[in-house]
C-alpha cells in the first residue's frame, strides 16, 4: 500500500521490544490508555461482545485493555516488529478475542468491508502520508450503525510547543522526532475528511497533562491531544 511512510515504521519497529515497558518511551501511553478506555467503552455503550478493529494497533496496548473487557478484537499495523511484541504479550497474558494482522487499513477495508461494530485509531493518523485516505478505510470497515473513534494532535503554536518541544525536547516523555509538526491534524480537518468519507461526528474530548503532578485527564480543551467519535449513518 501507498498510504506507509518507511521512516515511521522503521522508528517504531526500533523501540518494539520496549512497548510494554510503562517506564519506557511508551510511558505516556500506558499513562493515557486507562482514560481512553473508558470514554471509549461509554461512547459505544460498551465494547463488550463488539466486533473490533484497531488501526495501527502498534504493541497493542488498546487492542489488549478492549480484548479484556470482552471485545472480539483485530488490531492491525504495518509495523511488523511491534506486531510480534502485542502477539507475544497477548498470548503470555492469555487474552482471549484477540487477533493480530500486518495489514493496511486499506486493504482490510476491501477485503472485510462493513464488517466491524466499533473502529479505533489511535496516535495513528499524524504518521501516515494521507490521513484521509486512512480515515476513508476506517469507514469503509464499520457497519451501519458502527463507531468510529480517533485519536492525534492538534496543529497550532500550543501543540507544537507541548506535544514537541514540551514532551520530546524539555520533558524527554518521548524521542526526538517521533512527531513533525506540519502533519499534525486540526480537529476541523479530521471532521471534514470523516464527512467526506460518510462518517456523522458525535463526539469529542482533549488530552491534558501536568508536568508537575505528571497528571493526564480528559477535558473539553482540544487544543493539544483530542479524541473525535464519529457514527456510520
Amino acid at each position: 500500500m501507498s498510504n506507509v511512510d518507511p521512516q515511521e515504521l522503521a522508528k517504531f519497529s526500533e523501540l518494539a521490544h520496549r512497548w510494554w515497558d510503562p517506564e519506557s518511551e511508551f510511558r505516556p501511553l500506558h499513562q493515557i490508555n486507562p482514560l481512553r478506555l473508558e470514554w471509549i467503552d461509554a461512547r459505544v455503550g460498551g465494547v463488550a461482545g463488539k466486533r473490533t478493529v484497531d488501526v495501527g494497533c502498534g504493541g497493542g496496548i488498546l487492542a489488549e485493555s478492549m480484548a479484556r473487557r470482552g471485545a472480539q478484537v483485530l488490531g492491525i499495523d504495518l509495523a511488523g516488529k511491534p506486531l510480534k511484541v502485542a502477539q507475544l504479550h497477548a498470548m503470555e497474558a492469555g487474552v482471549q478475542g484477540l487477533a493480530y494482522r500486518e495489514v493496511a487499513a486499506e486493504a482490510l477495508a476491501a477485503e472485510q468491508p462493513g464488517s466491524f461494530d466499533l473502529v479505533t485509531c489511535m496516535e495513528m493518523l499524524e504518521h501516515v502520508p494521507d490521513p484521509a485516505s486512512t480515515v476513508r478505510a476506517c469507514a469503509q470497515l464499520v457497519k451501519p450503525g458502527g463507531w468510529v473513534i480517533a485519536s492525534t494532535i492538534n496543529r497550532n503554536a500550543k501543540a507544537f510547543l507541548f506535544a514537541i518541544v514540551g514532551a520530546e525536547y524539555v520533558l524527554r516523555m518521548l524521542p526526538r522526532g517521533t512527531h513533525e509538526y506540519a502533519k499534525f491534524i486540526r480537529p476541523s480537518e479530521l471532521a471534514r475528511h470523516a464527512r467526506e468519507a460518510g462518517l456523522d461526528a458525535v463526539a469529542g474530548c482533549g488530552l491534558e497533562y501536568n508536568p508537575l503532578t505528571r497528571r493526564y485527564w480528559l477535558s473539553e480543551d482540544q487544543s493539544v491531544n483530542y479524541m473525535l467519535a464519529f457514527r456510520r449513518p
